[in-house]
């Protein structure tokens, strides 16, 4: 009777020990992650809106330390600019795009300061635990379409998209332009006599094509403005599923001065 104790100890000994290395081994930080498109919309007439603002710029650094790569994506909507303050980085475009996922995602309406993760979740965008969390909810799910960004030099950018591979997959290859370290001081409206300071904010916003036989591959310029500065630049490139859905894959490159 003790031997069979003693043997049951040893197996269940044995058990845990083979779990606890399963768990380090996909816990590891060398495993690849999907990286993490997060979509902002904001607006500098929103006085809701700063605490948001500067919680997607710090998301991409802090979550780097856990091994999670997030691309933030700041959409500055237009619908605040009646109300006293016009936001220069406004655009009609942007409110648009939110308008879609109020739809897909089926919220009641537009509004500020809204976050979408991966095109599937939403939430009030100054909810630091709520975007931490779904951040890494959909950082641990398989990434179905590959992308690769290489500079070609000239201000030009070679696109590498794979997959998703199904013959239905409505599968769009977008391009957002985001700068970094923009600062406005804001004289009227719900934050009058604030300066804002505001991270990956989108420039542009372009749809480079559709994926045929689950890939892509293709050299595209870009259309720099001279007033956007270079070293704060980043090309972005995701694989969305029409215009308001889950987003597969994304790769984000720095600009700087490496496609002059």
């Amino acid at each position: 009777m003790g031997m069979g104790r003693i043997s049951v100890v040893a197996i269940l000994a044995v058990a845990g020990i083979y779990f606890s290395m399963m768990l380090a081994k996909t816990t590891e930080p060398g495993v690849p992650r999907r990286a993490v498109v997060v979509e902002l919309f904001t607006s500098e007439g929103c006085s809701s809106c700063p605490p948001a603002d500067e919680l997607l710029g710090h998301l991409r650094q802090d979550l780097a330390a856990k091994s999670i790569q997030v691309i933030p994506l700041g959409f500055h909507v237009d619908y605040w600019n009646s109300l006293g303050w016009k936001d220069r980085f406004s655009s009609a475009e942007f409110t648009q795009r939110q308008e879609q996922y109020t739809h897909a995602l089926k919220v009641d309406g537009p509004y500020t300061p809204e976050m979408v993760v991966d095109g599937e979740v939403e939430f009030v965008g100054n909810d630091a635990g709520r975007a931490q969390s779904t951040i890494r909810q959909q950082a641990s799910q398989l990434e179905t379409a590959e992308v690769k960004l290489v500079p070609a030099g000239a201000d030009q950018l070679t696109i590498q998209v794979k997959g998703p591979t199904s013959p239905n997959a409505n599968a769009l290859v977008m391009m957002a332009i985001t700068e970094d370290n923009l600062a406005t001081q804001v004289f009227s409206g719900e934050n009058g006599g604030r300066t804002l300071h505001h991270a990956a904010v989108v420039r542009e916003l372009r749809e480079i094509g559709m994926l045929h036989s689950g890939g892509m591959e293709t050299t595209i310029p870009l259309k720099l403005q001279k007033d956007w500065k270079r070293n704060d630049l980043r090309a972005v490139v995701f694989v969305q599923n029409g215009p308001s859905g889950k987003i597969e894959g994304a790769a984000s490159v720095a600009l700087a001065d490496q496609l002059r």
